[in-house]
Parts: structure tokens; sequence; C-alpha cells
């Protein structure tokens, strides 16, 4: 994909997302240190060997008040299987005003970029940590409004 382009769910308000259709960006991004990888379909840790708490980028759009959001502290939980196995459940956020889930836009280069960090480092490639500024810029994470908080999956760090 290009550089900036973005995924969104198809007008669903859930609390949790996954994107399979972004696994070819997964490996287009490790194929060079990691021969082979899958997409583990299933939203569960039950055979998972690996689990990473991170964030990324995305903007919401209410599915009640219609008001937007941009959020540089959107969730991720990525769990790594068997065989450089992977899947990544992304934690939607609520609306400040009215509570209500928000429509997420997906930044696809934070999220490809984190998952395939956390493939190669489960695969014992050496990578080098990335510096990650994304709390820098954009209003405070608000854990009341975030679905992932709510779960214990977010977490103040740095991948």
């Amino acid at each position: 994909m290009t550089k900036g382009k973005s995924s969104k769910p198809k007008r669903q308000t859930r609390t949790s997302f996954m994107f399979p259709l972004l696994h070819q960006n997964v490996v287009n991004a490790v194929s060079d240190k990691v021969a082979s990888t899958h997409f583990h379909e299933k939203d569960s840790d039950r055979d998972s060997n690996n689990e990473y708490s991170s964030h990324v980028i995305g903007k919401f759009r209410c599915s009640g008040c219609r008001r937007g959001w941009s959020s540089n502290m959107v969730a991720i939980s990525i769990r790594g299987y068997p065989n450089n196995g992977y899947n990544a459940v992304v934690y939607n956020q609520r609306c400040k005003s009215c509570n209500h889930l928000g429509i997420l836009t997906l930044d696809e280069k934070t999220y490809v970029d984190r998952v395939a960090y956390r493939v190669k480092k489960w695969a014992g490639i050496p990578v080098e940590q990335r510096p990650y500024t994304a709390k820098e810029e954009g209003p405070p994470h608000e854990s009341s409004l975030c679905e992932g908080c709510k779960r214990g999956i977010c977490e103040e760090m740095s991948d």
C-alpha cells in the first residue's frame, strides 16, 4: 500500500477489529528476513506463544453524534503463534461527547510497521528498536474512552 493509505472496517461499531486484508502488507514488510508467515484468523490467545501490546494511529468518527477525532494512542494487541503466525487486534475508542463507539479508520503504515517489527523479533531476527514519538503529538490518552484500557491491553509503552 502507499504511504498514508488507511483501512476502514465496514462502518461497524465493535469494541475491537482485526485486519486480515493487511496481511499481504505485513508479508511484504518481513519477507526479506522471514521466509513465511501466516495470519491467525481467530481472535484468541489459544495456542499463541507470544503477546505484545502497543499503539497505532487512527481516526474515528462517532457512530452517534458523528463527531470526529484522531488518536496516536490506538491500542493494539499482537499475538504470535507457532511457525511465524500472528494476529493483531486493534481496539476501538468511544466518543468523548456521547460515549458511542467510534468508526475506525486505521493508519496502515503504523499498523504494518508495528506488526512486522514484532513478527521479526519473535522470529529471532535482530531488529533495531524504532523511535516512538506519537505521544508527543495530539491530545492526552483518555483511558475511560479506550476499549483497550478497559480490557487491560493498553499500556503507556514504546516498541
